[in-house]
């Protein structure tokens, strides 16, 4: 009777084992599976983009002057020491964040609340609402007919040309564009690129125009952003990189308790191991 009891116990105790090593191989080949059951198309972009040209259609318009912009503005003239009293700054410090990190110094020409900036012996001068192009003419043009200087060269330039990138890329910041004119990708390289875990199918572009906020939801892994006006970014353009789902999911509860799930799984198979 005994060794029947015993040889029974061995017989439950050998299917046991047998049915937790068939649980466990199948726990892992789910794990598995669920790793590989990736789309690569979704982490790459431009996909089946081979050998195109893409027409231009939109140019990049000089944007228009608006309050608070900070400008740089350079005389020259035949006569340097003429010229050289118009180039004193009117004492506007501006700091600003580069994509390396570094914090700049400048100073230039504050347009106020009122539309106007103050400029050497023409006084108040109104900038906003038109573009650099008119007022560096008109500029000139009264340097000119008030007989200050003789033939005058004078250059308008931004200070504070900049674009913020934030969400799933390696370094969100807000970047110092020095030639005033960046791509959508450009500004994704300096913010460091996207990461793994981006949503490159819906990059959401946000832009101020005329003091209406827009937005625009961009697909990356297509070619259709080569025929995009938002192709150029504009001053103050926001870009936001959602996160995956994947990402998203290495945050929830579930997931942090799938390492504890495993680690007891795999104590039970060593335990059960050790009766043989």
């Amino acid at each position: 009777m005994k060794f029947i009891e015993e040889t029974f116990l061995s017989s439950l105790l050998t299917k046991f084992r047998e049915r937790c090593s068939f649980n466990s191989l199948a726990i892992c080949l789910s794990l598995a599976a669920l790793c590989s059951c990736v789309n690569v198309k979704k982490a790459t972009y431009f996909n089946n983009v081979g050998n195109l040209e893409f027409l231009d259609e939109f140019e990049v318009q000089e944007p228009i002057l608006k309050k608070n912009d900070i400008l740089s503005i350079s005389v020259s003239s035949l006569n340097p020491e003429a010229a050289e009293m118009f180039n004193v700054s009117n004492l506007t410090a501006t700091q600003s964040s580069s994509s390396e990190g570094k914090t700049t110094q400048a100073s230039g020409y504050l347009i106020d609340q009122d539309g106007f900036i103050s400029f050497p012996f023409l006084g108040k001068i109104e900038a906003a609402g038109i573009s650099k192009k008119a007022l560096r003419e008109y500029i000139t043009q009264q340097l000119v007919d008030r007989k200050l200087l003789l033939e005058p060269i004078v250059d308008v330039r931004y200070l504070n040309f900049k674009v913020s990138v934030l969400g799933e890329v390696n370094d969100p910041s807000v970047l110092s564009i020095p030639n005033e004119k960046v791509t959508l990708l450009e500004a994704l390289g300096l913010a460091g690129d996207m990461t793994i875990y981006a949503k490159r199918d819906n990059v959401l572009l946000i832009r101020e125009e005329g003091g209406i906020k827009k937005t625009r939801r961009i697909d990356l892994t297509t070619n259709e952003l080569f025929t995009s006006p938002f192709y150029y970014l504009k001053s103050n353009d926001i870009i936001y990189v959602q996160p995956s789902k994947s990402k998203v999911a290495t945050t929830s509860r579930a997931t942090q308790w799938l390492p504890v799930v495993i680690s007891a799984l795999s104590l039970m198979v060593i335990s059960i191991s050790s009766f043989r």
